[in-house]
Order: C-alpha cells, then sequence, then structure tokens
C-alpha cells in the first residue's frame, strides 16, 4: 500500500514548558545530563521505550503527563536551568569567532558515511561514526560553522551482538551472514 500522506497528530505543549521542542531538536540534549533527565522525568517508561528520543517522546506522551510536569516546582526549576544553559551555549562567543571572525559567513562541509551523535539516531555502526560524531561536537563546542554530509538510513543502521563464543549476529534491518569469530582461518 502507497501513503499518499502522513498525519501526525501531537500533544499541544503547555506554555511555560514550550522550549522544550527546541530542546528536543537541538542535539545539545544528548551530553548535558540534566538535558536528559527533563525528557526522562515526563514519563520514564516511554523514554526508555523510544530510545532515549525526545522528538518521538513529545510526540508521542499524552497532555495530562505534559500539564503535570509543567505544574511540577522541581521540574519548572530544573527546565529554566536547563534552557537558560543552552541559551549560554548558542549564544557563547567562540573560538572560531575570536580567531576568524572573517570566515563567520562560511561552513565546512564534513562528509562521512555515518555520524554516531546519539544513541536515538541509529545513523552509525561503531568507530567511524562514533569519531565522526566525536568532531561534530568538538566543532559545535568551538564554533566552527560545520554541517555534516552523510547517508540516510531508512530503516537505521545495524545493531551486533557478540556472544561468548565470539560469533556475532547482527540485528536488524540488514540480514548478514557471519561465521563465528574463531573459526576465520
Amino acid at each position: 500500500m502507497y501513503y499518499f500522506r502522513t498525519i501526525t497528530v501531537s500533544p499541544t505543549l503547555p506554555d511555560r514548558i514550550g522550549r522544550l521542542k527546541e530542546l528536543s531538536c537541538n542535539l545539545w540534549f544528548s551530553w548535558n545530563p540534566e538535558a536528559i533527565e527533563l525528557f526522562q522525568r515526563i514519563n520514564k517508561d516511554k523514554w526508555k521505550e523510544l530510545n532515549h528520543n525526545p522528538v518521538k517522546l513529545l510526540l508521542e506522551v499524552n497532555s495530562q503527563e505534559l500539564e503535570g510536569v509543567a505544574s511540577d516546582p522541581e521540574y519548572i526549576a530544573l527546565y529554566d536551568k536547563v534552557i537558560a544553559e543552552m541559551d549560554q551555549y548558542m549564544k557563547a562567543n567562540t573560538w572560531f569567532n575570536n580567531k576568524y571572525p572573517n570566515l563567520s559567513n562560511r561552513v565546512v562541509a564534513y562528509f562521512s558515511a555515518e555520524f554516531g551523535l546519539h544513541e536515538s539516531l541509529p545513523i552509525y555502526s561503531g568507530g567511524l561514526g562514533v569519531l565522526a560524531g566525536d568532531h561534530c561536537k568538538a566543532a559545535s563546542d568551538i564554533g566552527v560553522p560545520l554541517v555534516g554530509i552523510g547517508l540516510l538510513y531508512k530503516q537505521g543502521y545495524f545493531t551486533q551482538h557478540i556472544n561468548r563464543a565470539g560469533c556475532r549476529r547482527p540485528i536488524i534491518p540488514f540480514k548478514i551472514i557471519t561465521k563465528c569469530l574463531s573459526s576465520r582461518p
């Protein structure tokens, strides 16, 4: 069956926590434990089920849960702190801007087959992706205007498990025939 259009109905965020959507779309959340806690406290089980993906979480939680955290003084205090930290990070005067102010309108294209940015984005498999993700994070921290260009794996990349005998078994979406590592010539 071919779907011509898809409609997604998502709960409206209460005004008091309205910037959660902005936070969910900025990977800054992924290296800030308190930002992660903001999403986790909305619905711990759903957070885990959705592989720590804040965008999906905000699409799938119900309005009552959002209203509940919006009226929790402890949650609001944490929310205000996290949003202030994100704003400070985004507006910070960076090394790149200080060192190369004349290049602020230039962009560096970073090509990689995969980017290990966060577990909720299954677009990496291992070392190369993790290295590319580290480069992106470092570039962000020092203000290098970098754009990552890679491949989009519509079904996600694969996860592999290695048992005690050294056999590896990839899990969806690819079917890869593997041998036991111990049986290699």
